[in-house]
Protein backbone atom coordinates (compact mmCIF):
# COMPACT_ATOMS: atom_id res chain seq x y z
CA UNK A 1 0.00 0.00 0.00
CA UNK A 2 2.87 2.31 1.25
CA UNK A 3 4.55 2.16 -2.38
CA UNK A 4 1.35 2.43 -4.28
CA UNK A 5 0.73 6.13 -2.41
CA UNK A 6 4.77 6.59 -3.19
CA UNK A 7 3.78 5.53 -6.98
CA UNK A 8 0.58 7.55 -7.09
CA UNK A 9 2.60 11.09 -5.12
CA UNK A 10 4.94 10.24 -7.65
CA UNK A 11 2.77 10.28 -10.74
CA UNK A 12 0.75 13.90 -9.47
CA UNK A 13 4.03 15.44 -9.05
CA UNK A 14 5.15 14.91 -12.36
CA UNK A 15 1.73 15.47 -14.06
CA UNK A 16 1.72 18.68 -11.86
CA UNK A 17 5.03 19.92 -13.20
CA UNK A 18 3.75 18.54 -16.69
CA UNK A 19 0.84 20.84 -16.45
CA UNK A 20 2.84 24.29 -15.01
CA UNK A 21 5.45 23.40 -17.79
CA UNK A 22 2.84 23.16 -20.48
CA UNK A 23 0.83 26.02 -19.20
CA UNK A 24 4.56 28.36 -19.14
CA UNK A 25 5.34 27.68 -22.66
CA UNK A 26 2.01 27.80 -24.37
CA UNK A 27 2.16 31.54 -22.55
CA UNK A 28 5.35 31.74 -24.09
CA UNK A 29 3.98 30.48 -27.65
CA UNK A 30 1.17 31.93 -27.83
CA UNK A 31 1.88 34.40 -30.94
CA UNK A 32 3.64 31.50 -32.91
CA UNK A 33 0.05 29.24 -31.61
CA UNK A 34 -2.07 32.06 -33.04
CA UNK A 35 -0.14 32.06 -36.60
CA UNK A 36 0.18 28.54 -36.86
CA UNK A 37 -3.88 28.41 -36.63
CA UNK A 38 -4.31 31.46 -38.68
CA UNK A 39 -2.11 29.11 -41.53
CA UNK A 40 -3.86 26.21 -41.01
CA UNK A 41 -6.99 27.90 -41.69
CA UNK A 42 -5.51 29.62 -44.77
CA UNK A 43 -4.19 26.31 -45.96
CA UNK A 44 -1.03 27.89 -45.46
CA UNK A 45 2.38 25.71 -43.89
CA UNK A 46 3.58 27.49 -41.24
CA UNK A 47 7.06 28.18 -41.50
CA UNK A 48 9.04 30.32 -39.66
CA UNK A 49 9.64 34.66 -40.57
CA UNK A 50 12.22 35.29 -42.90
CA UNK A 51 15.17 36.94 -41.16
CA UNK A 52 18.11 35.92 -42.90
CA UNK A 53 19.25 35.90 -46.20
CA UNK A 54 19.37 32.89 -48.40
CA UNK A 55 16.54 30.37 -49.83
CA UNK A 56 13.57 29.62 -48.26
CA UNK A 57 10.98 27.04 -49.17
CA UNK A 58 7.51 27.89 -48.83
CA UNK A 59 4.29 25.56 -49.25
CA UNK A 60 0.66 26.69 -49.61
CA UNK A 61 -2.67 24.90 -50.17
CA UNK A 62 -4.35 26.45 -52.53
CA UNK A 63 -7.66 24.60 -55.16
CA UNK A 64 -6.80 21.38 -53.19
CA UNK A 65 -3.18 20.98 -54.33
CA UNK A 66 0.05 21.74 -52.08
CA UNK A 67 2.25 24.33 -54.57
CA UNK A 68 5.13 25.43 -53.40
CA UNK A 69 7.89 28.16 -54.19
CA UNK A 70 11.64 29.39 -53.53
CA UNK A 71 12.27 32.72 -51.60
CA UNK A 72 16.09 33.88 -52.30
CA UNK A 73 16.63 37.00 -49.68
CA UNK A 74 19.47 38.55 -50.53
CA UNK A 75 22.36 39.42 -48.42
CA UNK A 76 20.88 43.52 -47.73
CA UNK A 77 17.72 42.11 -47.22
CA UNK A 78 16.29 43.97 -43.82
CA UNK A 79 12.95 42.94 -42.19
CA UNK A 80 10.72 45.10 -42.53
CA UNK A 81 12.14 47.55 -45.18
CA UNK A 82 10.56 47.86 -48.54
CA UNK A 83 11.59 45.73 -51.58
CA UNK A 84 11.46 45.28 -55.25
CA UNK A 85 10.07 41.60 -55.13
CA UNK A 86 10.17 39.46 -58.83
CA UNK A 87 8.69 36.42 -59.59
CA UNK A 88 10.84 34.08 -61.85
CA UNK A 89 8.63 31.37 -64.02
CA UNK A 90 10.61 28.13 -65.23
CA UNK A 91 9.80 26.63 -68.55
CA UNK A 92 7.63 23.56 -69.36
CA UNK A 93 9.32 20.79 -67.90
CA UNK A 94 11.01 22.68 -64.95
CA UNK A 95 10.68 23.38 -61.38
CA UNK A 96 11.55 25.99 -59.21
CA UNK A 97 14.86 24.59 -58.15
CA UNK A 98 15.82 24.84 -61.95
CA UNK A 99 15.10 28.31 -62.89
CA UNK A 100 16.93 29.15 -59.45
CA UNK A 101 19.96 27.12 -60.55
CA UNK A 102 22.55 29.92 -60.58
CA UNK A 103 24.58 27.87 -63.56
CA UNK A 104 21.64 28.12 -65.70
CA UNK A 105 20.15 31.30 -65.32
CA UNK A 106 22.26 33.31 -62.88
CA UNK A 107 19.44 35.15 -61.41
CA UNK A 108 20.09 34.58 -57.97
CA UNK A 109 23.46 36.25 -58.20
CA UNK A 110 21.57 39.21 -60.07
CA UNK A 111 19.16 39.66 -56.94
CA UNK A 112 22.29 39.20 -54.75
CA UNK A 113 24.08 42.44 -56.38
CA UNK A 114 21.13 44.16 -57.35
CA UNK A 115 19.37 43.43 -53.65
CA UNK A 116 15.92 42.99 -54.19
CA UNK A 117 13.73 39.67 -53.42
CA UNK A 118 13.47 37.09 -56.09
CA UNK A 119 10.90 34.22 -56.23
CA UNK A 120 10.85 30.89 -58.26
CA UNK A 121 7.20 29.33 -57.81
CA UNK A 122 7.08 26.10 -58.93
CA UNK A 123 3.89 24.68 -61.77
CA UNK A 124 1.71 21.70 -61.55
CA UNK A 125 2.91 18.31 -61.67
CA UNK A 126 1.65 15.09 -61.37
CA UNK A 127 4.62 13.66 -60.40
CA UNK A 128 5.34 13.62 -55.84
CA UNK A 129 8.74 15.12 -56.19
CA UNK A 130 7.22 17.65 -58.51
CA UNK A 131 9.61 17.53 -61.64
CA UNK A 132 7.79 18.40 -65.39
CA UNK A 133 5.89 21.02 -64.06
CA UNK A 134 4.36 23.18 -66.22
CA UNK A 135 2.10 26.26 -65.96
CA UNK A 136 -1.73 26.96 -66.83
CA UNK A 137 -1.04 29.69 -69.33
CA UNK A 138 -4.43 29.92 -70.87
CA UNK A 139 -3.94 27.87 -74.18
CA UNK A 140 -0.84 26.17 -73.28
CA UNK A 141 0.20 23.97 -71.61
CA UNK A 142 0.74 20.03 -70.81
CA UNK A 143 -0.88 19.06 -67.68
CA UNK A 144 -1.38 22.74 -66.16
CA UNK A 145 -3.58 23.82 -68.94
CA UNK A 146 -5.54 20.57 -69.54
CA UNK A 147 -6.45 19.74 -65.91
CA UNK A 148 -7.78 23.75 -65.55
CA UNK A 149 -4.68 24.38 -62.87
CA UNK A 150 -5.66 27.91 -60.69
CA UNK A 151 -2.10 29.17 -61.35
CA UNK A 152 -3.34 32.75 -61.32
CA UNK A 153 -5.04 31.83 -58.02
CA UNK A 154 -1.56 30.25 -56.47
CA UNK A 155 0.38 33.37 -57.67
CA UNK A 156 -2.11 35.38 -56.02
CA UNK A 157 -2.26 33.54 -52.69
CA UNK A 158 1.21 33.41 -52.79
CA UNK A 159 1.67 37.30 -53.06
CA UNK A 160 -0.53 37.40 -50.24
CA UNK A 161 1.30 35.02 -48.30
CA UNK A 162 4.69 37.06 -48.53
CA UNK A 163 3.17 40.18 -47.95
CA UNK A 164 2.88 38.70 -44.42
CA UNK A 165 6.34 39.00 -44.03
CA UNK A 166 7.71 41.24 -47.08
CA UNK A 167 6.05 44.70 -47.52
CA UNK A 168 5.11 44.59 -51.33
CA UNK A 169 4.20 47.00 -53.18
CA UNK A 170 2.81 46.11 -57.25
CA UNK A 171 4.56 49.54 -58.28
CA UNK A 172 7.86 47.73 -57.57
CA UNK A 173 6.65 43.73 -57.73
CA UNK A 174 7.45 42.36 -61.43
CA UNK A 175 7.03 38.51 -63.84
CA UNK A 176 9.32 36.68 -65.79
CA UNK A 177 9.12 33.87 -67.02
CA UNK A 178 10.72 31.31 -69.68
CA UNK A 179 8.73 29.35 -72.60
CA UNK A 180 5.37 28.26 -70.26
CA UNK A 181 6.66 30.04 -67.41
CA UNK A 182 7.00 33.55 -69.96
CA UNK A 183 3.15 32.96 -71.42
CA UNK A 184 2.03 32.35 -67.48
CA UNK A 185 3.65 35.76 -66.89
CA UNK A 186 1.64 37.41 -70.06
CA UNK A 187 -1.40 35.69 -68.37
CA UNK A 188 -0.18 37.51 -65.06
CA UNK A 189 -0.36 40.99 -66.83
CA UNK A 190 -4.24 39.84 -68.74
CA UNK A 191 -5.50 39.08 -65.24
CA UNK A 192 -3.52 40.69 -62.75
CA UNK A 193 -2.30 43.53 -63.90
CA UNK A 194 -3.56 45.31 -60.27
CA UNK A 195 -0.40 43.11 -58.76
CA UNK A 196 2.03 43.44 -61.21
CA UNK A 197 4.25 46.49 -62.80
CA UNK A 198 5.79 45.26 -65.40
CA UNK A 199 6.76 41.44 -66.84
CA UNK A 200 9.57 40.21 -68.78
CA UNK A 201 8.74 37.13 -71.14
CA UNK A 202 11.75 35.38 -72.65
CA UNK A 203 11.01 32.73 -75.60
CA UNK A 204 7.41 32.11 -75.17
CA UNK A 205 4.54 34.64 -76.61
CA UNK A 206 1.11 35.26 -75.08
CA UNK A 207 -1.32 32.51 -75.07
CA UNK A 208 -4.58 34.30 -73.70
CA UNK A 209 -7.89 34.87 -75.47
CA UNK A 210 -9.26 37.15 -74.55
CA UNK A 211 -6.91 39.64 -72.30
CA UNK A 212 -8.51 42.47 -70.42
CA UNK A 213 -5.60 44.29 -68.13
CA UNK A 214 -7.05 46.72 -66.05
CA UNK A 215 -4.05 48.46 -65.37
CA UNK A 216 -1.38 49.68 -67.55
CA UNK A 217 1.81 47.33 -67.55
CA UNK A 218 5.38 47.34 -69.06
CA UNK A 219 5.93 44.43 -71.18
CA UNK A 220 9.71 43.46 -72.55
CA UNK A 221 9.76 40.83 -74.72
CA UNK A 222 12.91 38.75 -75.60
CA UNK A 223 13.07 36.20 -78.82
CA UNK A 224 15.51 34.79 -80.66
CA UNK A 225 14.93 34.71 -84.50
CA UNK A 226 15.94 31.16 -84.65
CA UNK A 227 14.13 29.47 -82.16
CA UNK A 228 13.33 26.59 -82.90
CA UNK A 229 9.93 25.98 -80.31
CA UNK A 230 8.29 28.58 -80.16
CA UNK A 231 8.65 29.98 -83.64
CA UNK A 232 9.56 33.55 -83.84
CA UNK A 233 6.52 34.01 -86.78
CA UNK A 234 4.10 31.86 -85.05
CA UNK A 235 3.89 28.28 -84.56
CA UNK A 236 5.15 25.23 -82.71
CA UNK A 237 8.45 24.48 -83.81
CA UNK A 238 10.23 21.25 -84.26
CA UNK A 239 11.75 20.68 -81.24
CA UNK A 240 8.47 21.75 -78.90
CA UNK A 241 6.76 19.44 -76.59
CA UNK A 242 7.06 15.70 -78.44
CA UNK A 243 3.15 15.35 -78.05
CA UNK A 244 2.03 18.53 -80.03
CA UNK A 245 -1.24 18.06 -77.93
CA UNK A 246 0.24 19.52 -75.47
CA UNK A 247 1.05 22.38 -76.71
CA UNK A 248 -0.31 25.14 -79.17
CA UNK A 249 -0.32 26.82 -82.71
CA UNK A 250 1.99 29.57 -81.00
CA UNK A 251 0.83 33.20 -81.82
CA UNK A 252 3.70 35.09 -83.17
CA UNK A 253 6.23 37.50 -81.64
CA UNK A 254 4.80 40.45 -83.70
CA UNK A 255 1.05 39.79 -82.97
CA UNK A 256 1.68 39.28 -79.43
CA UNK A 257 3.88 42.65 -79.45
CA UNK A 258 0.86 44.45 -81.79
CA UNK A 259 -1.64 43.76 -79.20
CA UNK A 260 0.08 44.94 -76.27
CA UNK A 261 0.63 48.45 -77.94
CA UNK A 262 -2.96 48.42 -79.45
CA UNK A 263 -4.16 47.44 -75.77
CA UNK A 264 -1.78 49.94 -74.05
CA UNK A 265 -2.45 52.62 -76.94
CA UNK A 266 1.03 52.76 -77.15
CA UNK A 267 2.97 55.10 -79.81
CA UNK A 268 2.39 52.31 -83.08
CA UNK A 269 6.02 52.83 -84.51
CA UNK A 270 8.47 51.67 -82.20
CA UNK A 271 11.97 53.38 -81.29
CA UNK A 272 15.11 51.26 -81.66
CA UNK A 273 17.07 51.63 -78.53
CA UNK A 274 19.51 49.11 -78.94
CA UNK A 275 21.77 47.93 -81.41
CA UNK A 276 24.70 45.89 -80.65
CA UNK A 277 26.26 43.09 -82.89
CA UNK A 278 23.42 40.18 -83.37
CA UNK A 279 20.66 41.54 -81.20
CA UNK A 280 18.46 44.79 -81.44
CA UNK A 281 15.49 46.47 -79.22
CA UNK A 282 13.12 48.55 -80.03
CA UNK A 283 10.22 50.06 -77.61
CA UNK A 284 7.09 51.38 -78.54
CA UNK A 285 6.49 54.73 -75.97
CA UNK A 286 3.79 56.78 -74.88
CA UNK A 287 1.80 53.98 -73.88
CA UNK A 288 -0.77 54.49 -70.89
CA UNK A 289 0.01 55.18 -67.48
CA UNK A 290 3.56 55.35 -68.16
CA UNK A 291 3.85 51.78 -69.32
CA UNK A 292 6.04 50.59 -72.16
CA UNK A 293 6.40 48.15 -74.70
CA UNK A 294 10.00 47.13 -76.03
CA UNK A 295 11.18 43.97 -78.04
CA UNK A 296 14.68 42.46 -78.30
CA UNK A 297 15.48 40.03 -81.02
CA UNK A 298 18.40 38.16 -80.86
CA UNK A 299 19.43 36.60 -84.04
CA UNK A 300 20.92 33.27 -83.00
CA UNK A 301 20.28 31.27 -79.50
CA UNK A 302 17.43 29.24 -80.00
CA UNK A 303 15.02 28.50 -77.17
CA UNK A 304 17.24 29.71 -74.41
CA UNK A 305 18.25 32.53 -72.41
CA UNK A 306 20.25 35.52 -73.73
CA UNK A 307 23.46 36.03 -71.69
CA UNK A 308 22.95 32.81 -69.24
CA UNK A 309 26.58 31.64 -67.88
CA UNK A 310 25.69 28.07 -68.72
CA UNK A 311 26.01 26.14 -71.89
CA UNK A 312 23.83 23.72 -73.15
CA UNK A 313 23.98 20.48 -73.50
CA UNK A 314 23.70 18.44 -76.74
CA UNK A 315 23.35 19.63 -80.17
CA UNK A 316 21.31 22.81 -78.67
CA UNK A 317 22.49 25.87 -79.28
CA UNK A 318 24.23 27.57 -76.77
CA UNK A 319 22.57 31.16 -75.80
CA UNK A 320 22.68 34.26 -77.79
CA UNK A 321 25.80 36.24 -75.91
CA UNK A 322 24.27 39.03 -77.96
CA UNK A 323 22.62 40.75 -74.68
CA UNK A 324 22.09 39.70 -71.26
CA UNK A 325 18.20 38.63 -70.82
CA UNK A 326 18.57 39.67 -67.06
CA UNK A 327 20.08 42.73 -67.63
CA UNK A 328 17.51 43.94 -69.89
CA UNK A 329 15.27 42.75 -67.60
CA UNK A 330 16.64 44.51 -64.24
CA UNK A 331 16.88 47.68 -66.56
CA UNK A 332 13.20 47.85 -67.63
CA UNK A 333 11.97 46.43 -63.99
CA UNK A 334 13.75 49.69 -62.71
CA UNK A 335 13.00 52.12 -65.57
CA UNK A 336 8.84 51.46 -65.16
CA UNK A 337 8.83 51.47 -61.28
CA UNK A 338 9.93 55.21 -61.19
CA UNK A 339 6.69 55.72 -63.01
CA UNK A 340 3.59 56.11 -61.62
CA UNK A 341 0.97 54.50 -63.56
CA UNK A 342 -3.00 55.95 -63.55
CA UNK A 343 -5.96 54.11 -65.41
Amino acid sequence: MRRQRVTHLLWALIGSLGLSLGLSCDAADATGWRARLQAQREGVTPRPAWTTPGTHRVELRHDGLTRHALVHLPPGFRPGQSTSLVLAFHGGGGDAAYMADDDRYGLISLADRENFVIVFPSGYSRFPRGKLATWNAGDCCGDARDRQVDDVGFVRALLQHLGRQIPITPQRTFAMGMSNGAMMSYRLACEMSDAFRAIAAVAGTEAMTPCQPTHPVGILHIHARDDTHVLFDGGAGPDAFRDARKVMDFVSVPTTISRWVTRQHCAPTARRTLEVPGAYCETHEGCEGGAEVKLCVTASGGHAWPGAPGSRLGRKAPPSPALSANAQAWSFFQAQSQVTRSR
